[in-house]
């Protein structure tokens, strides 16, 4: 008879590529997830991993029980939510990047601990590649990232389209523009995250393919450096506007959108696959999606077709597979 300590074992195994990353993450041996998984195979009598040395490789038979058995771990999460204390409370884990802690968080957190005053939240901020790494291994309930083509063990879900804008220090006599076409700018001297950014990449590629020149690149992985050194130089930033909405009545930057053409930054809510939200959980992301609406909101009134001091005119959960 099949266990559910063979499934978990043999999911443990296909997310993490390798026997000896599963039993890290399980708290296992190396050599009871190989027992877990070998009996698994016989009961199945199919080889779900194809093994080379160390490396293993689903097979097809692996990768069609790899979809079933998430199925099954997600209807006994939610079975076992449905029996337990539905009362909001309990921990939850949120991982988010600078780009919302700054802007989004505060308001979420006040609306949240008003509705769940029982619960325990821990928020974790990080880049994407780090709190991707989290999600998966299960050290995370949720996090907001840029989209991205995703991974095995985490589903994800749109959050929020927003728009990247020009962000500088504000300087005396310069005329405010609402908007900004970064190719008529001349060189520009630009922060940028490091590599390892999921947004560095997609900055990168709107510079090369609208003719943008930048005379010098500097890295830092550091948002509240980032922004006091553009604000004290003649440095600028590319900044998804969520980030910067609190900002507009702030002295100290202008905030542009990119026109001609506009650059649009994806951001989605990836979770572990294996698992289901607890109602807790749910709330707080709810709300974060509320307050990324605002934040929508109050760009189509103060950053719309006419400049911020004119009157404003008005303006699903899927699966990624192995790539």
């Amino acid at each position: 008879m099949i266990s559910l300590r063979q499934i978990r074992s043999f999911v443990a195994v296909y997310e993490e590529g390798s026997f000896t990353a599963a039993a890290l993450r399980e708290g296992a041996t190396q050599s009871g997830m190989s027992h877990h998984v070998g009996q698994l195979e016989g009961e199945l009598g199919a080889a779900l991993f194809a093994r080379s040395g160390r490396a293993v490789t689903p097979t097809r038979a692996g990768e069609l029980y790899y979809e079933e058995c998430i199925a099954v771990l997600q209807r006994l999460e939610a079975a076992r939510q449905r029996v337990a204390d539905q009362r909001l409370n309990g921990v939850i884990r949120a991982g988010l990047m600078p780009s919302f802690t700054r802007a989004l968080l505060p308001p979420v957190l006040d609306r949240f601990l008003a509705a769940a005053p029982a619960a325990q939240i821990s928020v974790i901020e990080a880049y994407s590649g780090v709190l991707t790494e989290m999600v998966r291994r299960g050290e995370l309930d949720f996090a907001v990232i840029p989209a991205f083509a995703g991974a095995d063990g985490i589903v994800h879900r749109p959050l929020l389209r927003d728009r990247e804008t020009l962000v500088r220090g504000r300087q005396r006599g310069r005329k405010a523009r609402p908007s900004v076409c970064l190719s008529q700018l001349g060189p520009l001297k630009v922060v940028l995250p490091g590599l390892q950014n999921t947004r560095r990449g997609n900055i990168e590629t709107y510079f090369a393919t609208n003719g943008i020149t930048v005379a010098q690149r500097l890295e830092l992985d550091a948002m509240m450096g980032t922004l006091q050194f553009v604000a004290a130089s003649d440095w600028v930033a590319i900044l998804p506007f969520v980030m910067m909405a609190a900002d507009l009545d702030d002295d100290r930057f202008e905030i542009m959108p990119l026109e001609d053409p506009p650059f649009h930054a994806e951001f989605v809510l990836i979770e572990p696959a294996r698992t289901v939200m607890s109602p807790t959980a749910a709330l707080f992301a709810q709300l974060l999606r509320e307050e990324a609406a605002n934040t929508q909101a109050v760009f189509a009134k103060r950053m719309g077709p006419t400049p911020p001091q004119s009157p404003a005119r008005s303006g699903a959960r899927t699966a990624k597979s192995r790539s």
